[in-house]
């Protein structure tokens, strides 16, 4: 749970996550879910609300886990990018074909 590793809290004593405005989160579940769209074929407005599922649980999964602000923006950032270079390989391989 937050606040059980010694990383969790910042030298004055609080935790990181509450600095971490909830209008940020969702800027980052959408940027997620931008990147999965590259991945998987949205057919339908159903589609779409499993789509953001996947990255609300995503998001929350990282935050719940990660031990500080810059810790938590680094593993996002690094999902979105391997997210980034497999589509432009998939795509690539795609063209090459």
């Amino acid at each position: 749970m937050a606040g059980n590793n010694q990383g969790d809290f910042n030298m004055d004593g609080s935790d990181w996550r509450a600095q971490l405005l909830d209008a940020s989160r969702q800027r980052i579940v959408n940027k997620i879910t931008e990147g999965l769209k590259g991945h998987i074929p949205i057919t339908s407005p159903e589609g779409l609300v499993e789509l953001q599922k996947i990255a609300v649980r995503y998001e929350e999964k990282i935050y719940t886990s990660a031990t500080s602000q810059s810790d938590y923006l680094r593993k996002i950032s690094l999902k979105l990018l391997t997210m980034e270079e497999t589509k432009s390989q998939t795509s690539g391989a795609t063209m090459s074909n």
